[in-house]
């Protein structure tokens, strides 16, 4: 009896045993904005089909990273894999990280769902020995605001600026983009980021102009511009030295932002405000432009009205011309020639009216108005044109109009088609044979033809083909340009282009001293080019440079930095191509 139970025992241990373990585990379910949080999926069993959660409210730093481990213990075995995320937060709240998936004997397993409280930014400890540069007091991002007391309709120019110091930064990411509710917005181009000198808070700081827009207010009050927020890789150095006397370099990621802007809008004053004003402001002037003013019967003429100077050009309508009767006037065609740099609109706005009379006489386009507010005098301006005379030589008068009878009607239809022709001639269109014609005899003897030229090619590609060594050269040559040229690509990202540049430059060794890369050491290097006549300052800066690539990648380092080692790289190929017999 006492063996039975044993036996029931040891069934009913080793089925638990078998159960199927899939848990989340994290580091810290409360943690500050400026914290990370590890995540861990664990699983007794060898899973598939992984599926991961959103992490809804957080961005993944690293992972995942998949650790495998399974021992024997006394004759039992045991197994564990997990998957391994770093998070950090993207704002302030509570969240929940919803359940991962795995698939196991066909079965789906999930874990339960975890909630993480998210707090404001809090102090981090600091290693006493470890007197590292806070990223948090050399790491600014700015809206500089031309103007926070503006007219409705005047121009004003925000300006992000990225300002750091001591510190190394890269990969920058838009969090949250700004928004310009109730703004005219133009975003002025910017070609390539550039570190620049300035003055922060009375310190030296480098910075990096990131955006420049330019508004323009459409309502009165006070208008809200939403942040600019971005996620900034940050290399800090510390005062501790690797084995090699290397400084030290800790990576974080810190978040900046702007915060809100505030922008106090002026109405437009109601006192002196003329009847006719459609919204400009600014300075302009005002013409209307005949084409011509004497015409005869049937042609027409463009009367351009147009408006020119700095203002807001796009947001307000030009007065439209008054006609007589007599004059058939075709709706306007609108043309723009206006530029937006970062003083506001500037340029010329024009509609252009064709016009067509329809009898002889003496007609006049009465003088027009254009109104606008002249920001620098603070007042409503009005300009005028003078009042123009279109002169019709010929044709019918007014009244040559009230003629009744259809006769007067074929007539004219007569004269208007007169110049038609009732006749043509016709010529006889004569078409070759294909077949005898010159093309088909070159169509036949083409195959013929082209038969030594292939043989040819085939002799050259086999004796390419046969040239191991020669293939291998042309192969590394090639290695080295598309790796340069990588290289080039990837000079905003540090770590990718000094990994680019390093192999450009062993391809560009392999491809001129025929070695491989278990030769290169820098000793036989140096007597190799030495031997085929270059430079020892050529060899000198080559050696450097390539040592410098594998410390470049984890040391701060500056755009500038980064192009003067790419433009050295082409210095010394270009002088080692000369130079090397």
């Amino acid at each position: 009896m006492k063996k039975y139970i044993a036996a029931i025992v040891l069934l009913v241990c080793s089925t638990l045993s078998a159960q199927v373990q899939f848990e989340a585990r994290v580091s810290k379910t409360t943690l500050g904005l400026n914290e990370r949080l590890r995540i861990d999926f664990m699983m007794n069993v060898d899973g598939d089909n992984f599926v991961q959660p959103s992490f809804d409210g957080f961005r993944i730093i690293a992972g995942p990273s998949q650790q495998v481990s399974q021992s024997w213990v006394n004759g039992r075995s045991s197994f564990e894999k997990a998957y391994s995320y770093f998070l950090t937060p993207n704002q302030k709240g509570t969240f929940i990280i919803k359940p991962a998936a795995i698939e196991y004997n066909g079965q789906i397993y999930k874990t339960a769902p975890i909630r993480i409280i998210v707090t404001a930014a809090t102090e981090q400890p600091r290693d006493p020995n470890d007197t590292q540069i806070s990223g948090d007091e050399n790491l600014y991002l700015v809206a500089d605001v031309s103007k926070t007391n503006p007219y409705i309709n005047e121009p004003i120019t925000v300006v992000y600026k990225l300002y750091f110091a001591n510190i190394g930064i890269s990969n920058l990411g838009e969090s949250s983009k700004p928004k310009y509710n109730d703004f005219w917005s133009q975003n002025i181009e910017i070609k390539q980021l550039t570190a620049e000198e300035g003055i922060f808070k009375g310190q030296n700081y480098r910075y990096i102009v990131l955006k420049k827009v330019v508004l323009y207010p459409q309502k009165s009050g006070r208008l809200k511009i939403e942040p600019l927020s971005l996620s900034v890789d940050v290399q800090l150095p510390t005062n501790r030295r690797d084995m090699f006397g290397q400084m030290m370099i800790t990576e974080t990621t810190k978040r900046v932002s702007t915060g809100a802007k505030t922008i106090n809008v002026k109405s437009l004053p109601e006192a002196g405000k003329p009847d006719d004003f459609s919204g400009a402001v600014g300075d302009f002037d005002f013409k209307v432009t005949p084409s011509k003013t004497n015409l005869k019967h049937g042609e027409s003429l463009d009367l351009v009205v147009s408006v020119t100077g700095k203002g807001n050009l796009k947001l307000f309508s030009l007065p439209k011309p008054v006609v007589p009767n007599a004059l058939e006037m075709y709706d306007a065609v609108h043309s723009e020639d206006i530029s937006t740099p970062l003083s506001g609109m500037a340029g010329k706005s024009s509609d252009s009216y064709t016009i067509i009379p329809q009898y002889r006489g003496n007609y006049p386009v009465k003088p027009m108005r254009f109104s606008y507010f002249d920001l620098s005098s603070g007042t409503y301006k009005t300009l005028r044109s003078p009042q123009i005379m279109i002169n019709v030589l010929d044709g019918p008068t007014p009244a040559d109009s009230t003629v009744a009878g259809g006769n007067k009607n074929k007539i004219a239809a007569v004269e208007e088609f007169k110049t038609i022709k009732s006749k043509t001639n016709l010529v006889t269109i004569y078409k070759e044979d294909f077949f005898g014609s010159n093309l088909f005899i070159g169509l036949l003897l083409l195959p013929f033809l082209l038969v030594p030229i292939i043989v040819l090619f085939k002799k050259k590609k086999e004796a390419m083909d046969g040239d191991i060594s020669g293939n291998r050269i042309r192969m590394n040559n090639k290695l080295a340009k598309k790796y340069l040229s990588e290289a080039k690509k990837q000079i905003n990202n540090k770590e990718l282009f000094y990994i680019a540049l390093e192999k450009a430059m062993h391809n560009f060794l392999k491809a001129k001293l025929h070695i491989e890369t278990s030769e290169m050491s820098k000793d036989n290097i140096q007597e190799l080019l030495l031997s085929r006549n270059a430079k020892p300052e050529a060899v000198n800066d080559f050696i450097a440079l390539t040592e410098n690539c594998e410390v470049a990648r984890y040391a701060p380092s500056s755009s500038v930095m980064i192009q003067q080692d790419f433009d050295k790289a082409v210095f010394i190929i270009s002088e080692l191509e000369k130079q090397i017999a």
